[in-house]
């Protein structure tokens, strides 16, 4: 079977399984069921199938042979949408259930981590990059369909596959998938805050803690650094939900009181969290008073200006 062949088949796959997942008794799974009809790799199952079948369909464009979304429990609370940045769209699906958040940002990492990952329970939200073969496909068919008009009898998707791919944009997206719980998995008592309270600011931090990563992603691609990058998302985040900085609670979601690491979600990003908690706390400085000083602005806005601020200080 050639590529054409291939891609169609898969076209077709895709479209019947739309339609299952579409009927009234699948509702529950409804957003998980939108979203693996672009990326395949969440009909496979982490507990069951091996790297190889996720590198096939991630990698290459296969649809698994066995489609399924039994690993998933689902839920009407759900939610899938786009959300307008200052560098494009950006896809949010948050997943009510703790159980599917795991199985689903498993399934997306698998290919490159291993599909037996250990997601760690103050990890919340996952920023993915991903391969959208749907974005591929549809362009093959408005690429034969325009070179057949110009007369030409055999189209050489070959080289064209090989000229869209080289523009990383044209198939890669970013992804955020969010869970429902307590930011960091810090308690509402700790927090400060009613039990519900603590959920809805959670949403809030968690969300705009991930465009942060996205919006910082792409503004700044060559600047990788974990730890500064958590805490300016932190910081957008917590400002998003309370109007303000918060550097207190930004301490005690990465496990720092008093000036001493006492366990977090520091360790998350460096092998010595000890021994970074003077810079990490003069760097929350920094940023508090950038956020005092541009106090009112869009918190989507933020992150350039903590960025430059950083890079400056």
């Amino acid at each position: 079977m050639n590529q054409d062949e291939r891609i169609n088949k898969q076209r077709d796959i895709i479209c019947g399984e739309k339609q299952k997942c579409d009927s009234p008794e699948n509702k529950p799974l409804s957003v998980i069921a939108s979203l693996a009809e672009t990326y395949a790799q969440l009909y496979l199952d982490p507990d069951r199938d091996e790297i190889g079948a996720y590198k096939r369909t991630v990698l290459q464009g296969e649809i698994p042979e066995h489609r399924s979304l039994s690993c998933y429990h689902g839920s009407s609370e759900d939610k899938d949408e786009w959300i307008e940045t200052p560098t494009g769209p950006v896809r949010v699906v948050t997943l009510m259930d703790r159980h599917d958040f795991e199985i689903a940002v498993r399934n997306m990492m698998a290919a490159k981590d291993g599909p037996k990952a250990v997601i760690p329970r103050t990890m919340g939200a996952s920023t993915l990059t991903a391969f959208n073969w749907g974005r591929i496909r549809n362009h093959q068919m408005e690429f034969i369909k325009q070179e057949t008009e110009k007369g030409v009898a055999e189209p050489d998707w070959d080289a064209e596959f090989k000229r869209f791919i080289s523009v990383k944009a044209n198939y890669i997206d970013h992804l955020i998938i969010l869970s429902r719980g307590p930011y960091s998995n810090v308690a509402a008592e700790a927090a400060g805050q009613a039990e519900e309270e603590w959920l809805e600011i959670s949403d809030t931090i968690r969300k705009y803690h991930e465009l942060t990563h996205v919006i910082c992603r792409r503004l700044y691609p060559a600047r990788t650094d974990a730890v500064l990058d958590e805490l300016i998302a932190d910081a957008v985040g917590l400002y998003a939900a309370y109007g303000h900085p918060e550097p207190e609670k930004e301490k005690l979601f990465l496990g720092i009181s008093q000036n001493t690491y006492i366990g977090g979600r520091l360790e998350n990003y460096t092998d010595k969290p000890e021994s970074l908690v003077g810079a990490v706390c003069e760097k929350l400085d920094l940023l508090t008073k950038a956020i005092e000083d541009n106090k009112g602005i869009s918190p989507l806005d933020m992150p350039e200006i903590l960025m430059n601020i950083c890079a400056e200080g």
